[in-house]
């Protein structure tokens, strides 16, 4: 498949290896070229780098990887049309600019309205499904933990779901779609959660786990 990476941070570095390790073709898109050319060093070849407009319109796929406060100002400079009709693997979250407090992070948005919800009202005619927001880049494929971990997803386009499921079925990940748009809600304040062992006790190596009976 070939998928348009939009984000050169760390999130979008680790989704590009893990799309090359598991075959994939990938393009991705920064403004910082240099960053770029650093890549290479670290994951090596593999994959093509270009601006927004080319790498969302290179992909079948798309995954959103920049800062949440620059998710629509990065879809802005896609090509018109480029995504219609696209699943885009939504990983940002609404973290404001201020330092947490005691450890918990602080968001741009409210419980009554997700970062995904916005982008999706804001640009309809893709499909957006929430994935990889609720754990860190360097856990995002393959994680190498006791067991299993649970990602939770939703959207409100059943086949845009299915096709984020493959993917995360490759990348070591247990599934749980929560249902439509509303649900990223719950699943993006759980990106607090996870950072707080990390801001209190640098603890960063950890998922969550759904168990059931």
């Amino acid at each position: 498949m070939n998928v348009g990476i939009i984000g050169s941070g760390s999130v979008g570095q680790a989704l590009t290896a893990g799309f090359v390790r598991h075959g994939h073709a990938v393009m991705v898109a920064s403004r910082d070229t240099a960053k770029l050319e650093q890549w290479r060093e670290s994951i090596g070849s593999g994959y093509r780098t270009g601006d927004i407009a080319e790498t969302a319109a290179f992909g079948e796929l798309l995954v959103l990887a920049v800062k949440g406060s620059a998710a629509e100002e990065a879809l802005d400079l896609a090509t018109p049309g480029s995504l219609a009709g696209k699943t885009i693997l939504d990983a940002t979250n609404p973290i404001a600019d201020s330092p947490p407090t005691n450890g918990v992070l602080h968001f741009f948005t409210s419980l009554e309205e997700s970062l995904m919800e916005r982008l999706q009202r804001r640009f309809s005619d893709a499909n957006f499904v929430k994935a990889f927001s609720c754990v860190g880049a360097h856990l995002m494929v393959n994680p190498a933990l006791e067991s299993m971990p649970s990602m939770f997803i939703c959207g409100n386009d059943d086949a845009a779901k299915a096709e984020a499921r493959e993917i995360l079925a490759q990348f070591g990940w247990d599934v749980e779609d929560m249902g439509a748009a509303e649900a990223a809600r719950a699943i993006e304040p759980l990106c607090i959660l996870w950072c707080i062992p990390g801001f209190l006790g640098q603890r960063w190596v950890h998922a969550f786990k759904l168990l059931k009976a």
